[in-house]
């Protein structure tokens, strides 16, 4: 998949893609990642990006054109029809199905805003698709950028040291979208804190019913809109529903 990064800050990915197990993923371009400055396509000698909003107030807006042309020239290159991306607070916050949506399609254009926002014109005209990392507002887009990056990176085959790592993330359908459990490991005792007996036990059957009891409990005491939704999905047996009476 190919992902065209349209940023004012070009220089804020280089850690990103060099560093971290997800830079296998990036280095072979099972996610090729391809930078564009927007300054490149303003024009003048101060090649000018943005400008006051009509209306007045503070801040200013990202011109349409330098950034229709960037999409113009990106378009050439790549021969086909990517969805554009703008990362923005109005869009779809970005969820574990949505990451996994990204990470078997063809790639998109991620589009960084920056200021104020981006003319309303260009986003009417251009962008398909609005997503957004949650509740509050970032500088810009690019850590938003690289968080879908990195989120997509890690769900490529060969990418994580265990192909199935990633399927005991957190809110992965595997794990019927529950919390992770907890994690140890040595020494097995630690400030006068062992380990689980459970998992130093070597019964798998044991181990596996600790950790889904855990998964359950954190999650009812985190995130009980996800064990709702476990529930009205039918994912909870009635061991689980047991467990979860108790709690």
């Amino acid at each position: 998949m190919r992902f065209d990064v349209v940023t004012l800050f070009p220089e804020l990915f280089a850690p990103l893609l060099a560093a971290g197990v997800t830079r296998r993923a990036y280095e072979s371009r099972l996610v090729d990642v391809r930078l564009w400055h927007l300054r490149d396509f303003a024009e003048g000698n101060y090649r000018r990006v943005d400008d006051r909003p009509f209306g007045g107030g503070p801040g200013m807006v990202m011109l349409a054109e330098p950034l229709a042309r960037c999409l113009q020239a990106i378009r050439a290159d790549r021969a086909d029809a990517a969805p554009v991306v703008l990362f923005s607070p109005v869009g779809e916050r970005i969820a574990h199905a949505v990451v996994e949506g990204w990470s078997a399609s063809a790639g998109a254009v991620l589009l960084c805003g920056r200021y104020e926002g981006i003319d309303q014109r260009f986003i009417d005209a251009h962008v398909d698709v609005q997503l957004s990392l949650g509740d509050f507002v970032l500088s810009g887009g690019e850590i938003a950028a690289m968080a879908l990056l990195d989120a997509v990176a890690r769900l490529q085959p060969g990418v994580l040291n265990d192909a199935g790592s990633h399927q005991e993330d957190s809110f992965n359908p595997v794990l019927d979208g529950l919390l992770d459990c907890p994690h140890y490991t040595r020494p097995e005792q630690w400030n006068g804190v062992k380990a689980p007996a459970e998992l130093l036990s070597g019964h798998h059957a044991q181990i596996e019913a600790w950790r889904r009891r855990q998964r359950l409990a954190i999650t009812a005491k985190q995130r009980p809109d996800l064990i709702a939704a476990a529930r009205a999905g039918g994912r909870l047996s009635p061991a689980d529903e047991a467990f979860l009476s108790g709690l």
